[in-house]
């Protein structure tokens, strides 16, 4: 940690001589390939929908650790978080009901019981910062933290990486294969809720499902195989939270905010390159 400290001191911009900047860069670094690699399963298993109910629902986790006097919350978000996502794939499962249709009627109920939690006193306004981030506030204890969650997660998603991405495209070819798919639905809706949950401190859970959701579609505009998909998701990600953040550091912004834009106008420019490659394909 002091090693990268200095070495990121010694460069030649205002931003970097502060002690905050450097930590949360580190952060993003971090993080932002584990969103990427994430993302596109999330995008090709058409469950975009089920990580914002996660994010959104994690309200409740807030409340029951305020509730159960819990100094830091965490743990009881991320325990409800589980207990939900599990809950959601299970329910589905059962009624045979519309996914979506599920996903609504568990995340209106848990945003309900987090904000009557949350709202007991007239005390909302305290846990307000859990809704926009704050990554500059981040310690090197909690880079520790996510570099954990990093590694255990994204080791996971690269070992199962070819059969998650075989059951989103065919859950019926899958089984056919002798993949149990109910397991690895499972284990991946667990990696998504640690991935969400461990981040919504300094992400913010207006905005965490879009950072997760962004470089995957901005990948698959112009991806050619599952390869270049990954690859073209990280880039985005990486240059988006580098960017995002510095850029947030001079305009004086939210710094999860100004990384999504970014985020948006890398969109933006697959979407150029894709309809050129369209026009060009056309023309010869």
């Amino acid at each position: 940690m002091n090693t990268w400290h200095w070495i990121i001191s010694n460069l030649p911009f205002e931003w970097a001589q502060f002690g905050f900047m450097r930590t949360a860069l580190l952060a993003v670094l971090i993080v932002s390939p584990l969103f990427a690699l994430m993302g596109t399963l999330v995008v090709n298993n058409r469950m975009a929908f089920f990580s914002d109910a996660i994010g959104h629902a994690s309200l409740t986790g807030v409340g029951l650790g305020v509730l159960l006097g819990l100094a830091d919350p965490l743990w009881a978000l991320l325990g409800f978080s589980l207990v939900l996502g599990l809950g959601i794939i299970s329910l589905q499962r059962f009624t045979r009901s519309s996914m979506d249709t599920v996903i609504s009627l568990c995340m209106s109920v848990s945003i309900a019981l987090g904000v009557v939690l949350l709202s007991r006193g007239g005390n909302f306004n305290k846990f307000s910062h859990y809704l926009i981030g704050d990554i500059l506030s981040i310690t090197p204890e909690d880079v520790a933290q996510l570099l954990v969650t990093t590694v255990i997660v994204g080791g996971g998603l690269l070992i199962g990486y070819n059969r998650i991405l075989l059951i989103g495209l065919n859950e019926s070819l899958a089984r056919s294969r002798g993949m149990k798919t109910w397991w690895a639905q499972m284990l991946f809706c667990a990696g998504v809720v640690m991935v969400v949950t461990m981040n919504l401190t300094w992400v913010g859970i207006l905005i965490v499902n879009s950072m997760l959701i962004v470089p995957a579609a901005g990948a698959r505009n112009i991806a050619r195989n599952a390869r270049q998909y990954v690859g073209v998701a990280l880039g985005i990600a990486v240059f988006s939270g580098v960017a995002g953040l510095i850029g947030s550091y001079y305009a004086n912004t939210a710094t999860g905010a100004t990384i999504v834009l970014v985020m948006m106008a890398c969109y933006v420019v697959t979407l150029g390159v894709k309809a050129a490659r369209i026009e060009f394909g056309s023309r010869a």
